[in-house]
Parts: C-alpha cells; structure tokens; sequence
C-alpha cells in the first residue's frame, strides 16, 4: 500500500540558543537486499530509526502493490498481506530523521520456491458439535518430517470459550494432539486457527494452506463398562440415564481396560478380525452386525449382538467388544456422539495404550505430568 505520513517536526528546547544534535534516519528491514529465501508466511517489515517514515511501497512482480499497514508515529512499516512462492518483490521506502534530512532506499527479494509444502487436516471438522473427550488433532501430509514442531505449535492459535489450559502433544512427525487436563466442559466453543502458509517448519517443508475452525462441545455422554458387574452404565451431564446388561471380551479376547473415545458409527458393519492381525485360520472371524460404534483403533466397538444376549450381564464372551442386545445397542447407537466417552474398567485385560493411532483419541491415557512433556518433539 502506498502510504504517505509525515512525523513530528523536532526542534531544540524552549530557550535554548542550539537545536541538539540528531543522527541521520537509519532504515532497518527485516529481509536483505537481493535475499532469496524469505518466507512468504512471515511478514516483511520495515523500521526507521532515528526519524520516521513518510513514504512505503511495495510491488509485487506484477506491479500490484501489496497491502502493508503503517505505524501512526511513523516509525515502522509491515505488510498486511501473505506473499507468494518463488516471488520478487520490490520494496521502496522513504523517510525524514531528527535531524530534518531525507533519506530513501530501495530493496528487491525473493520468496523461497519450497522443496515440499504440507497439508494440515483437523478432527473434529469444523462445525462438528462433539463429546467432551474428543481431543483437538491436526494431521501433517503424509511422510513429511517437522523438525521444528515448536513452530508448527506457534502458527496453531486455539480460543476456547470458557477459557481452558491445554498443551499439545506429538505422537510422530506428522500428528499432533491439543487437550484440556480433564474432559471439556459442555458447551465449550472452541476456535482453531491453524496459521501455517509461508512457514518454515524444517527441513525445506512449508506450510501450503492457513485453516480454521470452529467447534461446539456438546454433552456430556460417559459410559463405564464394569467387567466385574457385567453393566454398561451411561451418564448424561453427570446423571444415569441407562444400565445395560453386557458383554466383554472372553479370556483369549479380553477388552482394553481404560479411557476410550468414540471415533465414528456403523448401522451396518462387518466385523472382520484380520484387519485387526487376527486372520480367520488363527481363530479369526467374519461377522456383520448393527449398531457399531468405534471406540479404539484396535477394532474394539460398541455393538448388537444378539447371539450372546443369554451371557449379556453374566459372562464374557466377545472376542474384545462390548456385546449389547439389539434393542440397547440401538438406543446407545442413536444416543452417542463423536468424542463421546467409554471407560472400561475390570476387564481383565491390559491397559489401553496411550497412542491410538492415527485417527484414533486414546489421548487421556496419558497421564497430563507425561502429556506437558509434549511427545515426540525431536526430528
């Protein structure tokens, strides 16, 4: 933008015989002359030291001029606008210093041409209204290694209405988590943007595309499946609503002890073991049922299983799900949400590990003293 500002005129003191005796007007830029990697993320920046600037212009290789914003004291400059790739850019930039004498200068640089640019995804997506498990994840492009993930966890800003603390934590190069230490609140809205284009993030990767996002937190849906009462309990905003008669895994099968967090539905679903490293020679099994609802990554879901109703509330015996009767793994299929939590308790099974993979919100089995460490951090 070409902008035009005059400072304040300086003089001596009130009754002094000399005016004082000022330095010349120095322009700093934050870029140097005929550079050729400036990241096109990062603004451009222009400073007068000793005076003020009076007149700033920057074109970019069209002869359009870029937007920029001067300071009202006429002290600085910066562009308002991201710039693109592999660009050049002249800048030219006038001024008055204390000491009444004008100056003006002119630069030319060039945007970095990026040897690889990443994605970023989101779950949830915006606009979801979600359940108060569900972390904040952020998905980088496939096989792209992030050596600097603090400025990847700089260019994310994350407002939540009420405000929360939360931290982020890196399960590999390409997957990051944000949570809260303990569930959401209900209601919580949360803003996400995701301010990556023109960013450095190592190793000649930059960011392609800014996002955003906005979330709702809706209620609070948890469900504890308790193996030493055989009861699926569920709570609603903190009230039971319901108790089911269920089934876990039998002792060849047992079910992973611990928080889960429900990832996506079925109403139809075939339930095949070897996706899950079980083939059908080994004791494997291929079985279509209704009413699944995912809650981890390692094929443990909530669904109907009429064929075990006799054992539903006295034994286990599923190969690692929670078993239901047809009619109760409806009303859970129609009631649950996204983000919605399950906790499985006296299992007799392990403890469900802290990555679910990708995809996959085991994140509270991290203890937040772990989480705060944040992760996998070095490249």
């Amino acid at each position: 933008m070409h902008q035009r500002q005059r400072g304040p005129v300086r003089g001596g003191a009130p009754g002094s015989s000399a005016p004082p005796e000022n330095e010349p007007l120095s322009l700093v830029f934050s870029t140097e002359d005929e550079a050729t990697d400036v990241a096109p993320g990062e603004p451009v920046t222009v400073a007068a030291e000793g005076g003020v600037l009076t007149e700033v212009t920057m074109l970019n290789p069209d002869g359009v001029e870029v937007d920029g914003e001067l300071a009202e004291d006429g002290s600085g400059w910066t562009t308002a606008e991201p710039l693109g790739y592999g660009r050049t850019y002249t800048l030219s930039v006038a001024g008055e210093g204390d000491d009444g004498q004008e100056r003006s200068e002119e630069i030319t640089f060039t945007t970095v041409q990026p040897a690889q640019q990443t994605y970023v995804g989101f779950s949830p997506l915006p606009g979801e209204t979600v359940g108060v498990g569900h972390p904040l994840a952020f998905y980088f492009s496939e096989g792209v290694p992030l050596e600097d993930k603090q400025a990847v966890e700089d260019s994310i800003t994350i407002t939540t209405d009420p405000e929360v603390e939360g931290a982020f934590y890196w399960f590999d190069d390409t997957r990051v988590h944000w949570r809260p230490e303990e569930y959401w609140e209900p209601g919580t809205k949360i803003s996400i943007d995701a301010d990556i284009y023109g960013r450095h993030f190592g190793n000649g990767v930059y960011g392609k595309e800014s996002r955003t996002s906005e979330l709702t937190i809706g209620d609070s849906f948890v469900a504890h499946a308790d193996g030493s009462t055989y009861q699926l309990t569920v709570e609603i905003n903190g009230e039971v609503v319901k108790k089911f008669p269920m089934s876990l895994g039998k002792p060849d099968f047992r079910s992973w002890d611990g928080v889960h967090v429900v990832t996506e539905k079925h109403a139809d679903y075939l339930m095949d073991s070897s996706t899950y490293g079980l083939p059908l020679d080994q004791g494997g099994y291929q079985t279509q049922v209704k009413w699944a609802t995912r809650i981890a990554n390692n094929g443990e879901f909530v669904h109907a299983a009429p064929w075990s109703v006799p054992q539903q509330g006295k034994e286990h015996v599923s190969h690692g799900c929670i078993n239901l009767s047809m009619e109760n793994a409806k009303w859970f299929y129609d009631n649950v949400k996204r983000g919605d939590v399950v906790l499985i308790t006296d299992s007799g099974g392990r403890e469900l590990p802290g990555d679910g993979g990708r995809g996959g919100f085991n994140d509270w089995q991290i203890p937040w003293e772990e989480w705060l460490t944040g992760g996998v951090r070095a490249g």
